[in-house]
């Protein structure tokens, strides 16, 4: 066999192995995920999210600056911070086109930021919200630093529109100053489709491969033993 003949078939294995090694095998191990399903609860993860709140989020490009991807505790902080409960595994993205998972923190990672126990601050500290909800999340998006000072994400007051005072419900009312006198600031629909889709991020269901599910105790284990009484 020529050194031409060598040179080929080395250059066709490695190209072979490559392909083999960084496309088959990935395929073979996640490329058939489906749901998970909680049996006790009869509920299925993960679900859709809100698809127009979502093409906001891109068009705005909110993932610039945030990740939806929480790291384990052995590569990083993110769950102490309050990020999430786990670590965020193939299966959390599989609706998801394209997953949205960011690579640069300006901001904090917003994959669980629909949690209820999802936070930014430390527990004790005076300036953690009781809840962000539908009006907080709102209101930061208008004027972040209202919220959170020396914030360096921009304010988003393009999605909102100013009113004549009273005609819009009570309940879409932001409360901050409208620019002109006698108006008020209310959210635009591509505002509440965005913060939809912001309340509806949510990965913390435990989940086999995250290591968030408990072996359930086995029923064919031996009761223990009733303890000896004490000698008087």
């Amino acid at each position: 066999m020529s050194r031409s003949s060598y040179l080929f078939t080395g250059i066709f294995g490695s190209f072979a192995l490559s392909c083999f090694a960084l496309v088959l095998v990935p395929q073979m191990q996640i490329g058939g995920l489906t749901e998970h399903e909680n049996a006790d609860e009869g509920t299925r993860y993960p679900v859709v999210n809100t698809r127009q709140g979502r093409e906001i989020y891109i068009r705005e490009g909110c993932y610039y600056c945030h990740t939806q991807q929480i790291r384990d505790e052995q590569n990083g902080a993110d769950i102490a911070r309050g990020w999430g409960t786990r670590r965020t595994v193939a299966r959390d993205y599989i609706f998801d086109d394209p997953p949205l998972l960011g690579s640069m923190r300006l901001g904090p990672d917003l994959a669980n930021v629909g949690s209820k126990d999802w936070r930014n601050e430390e527990k004790d500290e005076q300036r953690k919200p009781a809840k962000r909800d539908r009006a907080w999340h709102l209101l930061h998006l208008y004027n972040p630093r209202v919220l959170i000072p020396n914030s360096p994400m921009p304010p988003y007051r393009y999605l909102f529109d100013e009113v004549k005072a009273g005609t819009a419900a009570k309940a879409n009312v932001l409360p901050v100053i409208a620019k002109k006198k006698g108006h008020e600031v209310v959210p635009t629909a591509e505002a509440e489709q965005l913060v939809a889709y912001l309340l509806s991020l949510d990965r913390t269901e435990p989940l086999p491969e995250a290591g968030g599910t408990k072996p359930a105790a086995s029923a064919s284990a031996p009761a223990a033993a009733p303890a000896a009484p004490a000698k008087k």
